[in-house]
Formats: C-alpha cells, sequence, structure tokens
C-alpha cells in the first residue's frame, strides 16, 4: 500500500510536465541568445566585400574556363565535320 502512494506522488500530469519542459526550453534558448557576439557594421561590410571579390574571382575563372572549353569544342566539331 505504501508503494502505491510513492507512484502516485511521482506521477505528475502529462501536460504540466510537457509545459514545465517547454519553458525550460525557451528558458535556455533566451540564455543562449543572450551569449551570441554579434558583428559591428564594419565587420559586415568588410565580410561582404570579401564575399563579393570572392564570387567576381570565381565568376571570371568560370567564364574563363567555359570559353576555352568552347573554343575546344569548336575545333573539333569542324575538324570532325
Amino acid at each position: 500500500m505504501a508503494d502505491a502512494k510513492k507512484t502516485d506522488a511521482k506521477k505528475t500530469n502529462a501536460f504540466v510536465e510537457f509545459f514545465k519542459r517547454l519553458g525550460k526550453f525557451f528558458r535556455d534558448c533566451k540564455g543562449e541568445v543572450k551569449k551570441i557576439v554579434w558583428p559591428t557594421p564594419k565587420q559586415c561590410f568588410k565580410n561582404m566585400a570579401v564575399v563579393f571579390a570572392t564570387i567576381l574571382i570565381l565568376g571570371i575563372c568560370i567564364f574563363a574556363l567555359d570559353t576555352v572549353f568552347m573554343k575546344l569544342l569548336g575545333l573539333v566539331m569542324n575538324v570532325a565535320g
């Protein structure tokens, strides 16, 4: 009989337990967001310049390779034809 009372005391409502865990989750999320170190506007513009320069360089390389391969394909097609 004493064991039955202990198990009843340990059992909690599933909804109550769910909302306790949900509340803890959001409190933990709030704590983690406070730890974030946001970049300054100067850092953002510097990073943006690096990204744009990288895109430009890669675009030029892809354009050059495409042009070379098209010229080679044209030579092969003229020889075969």
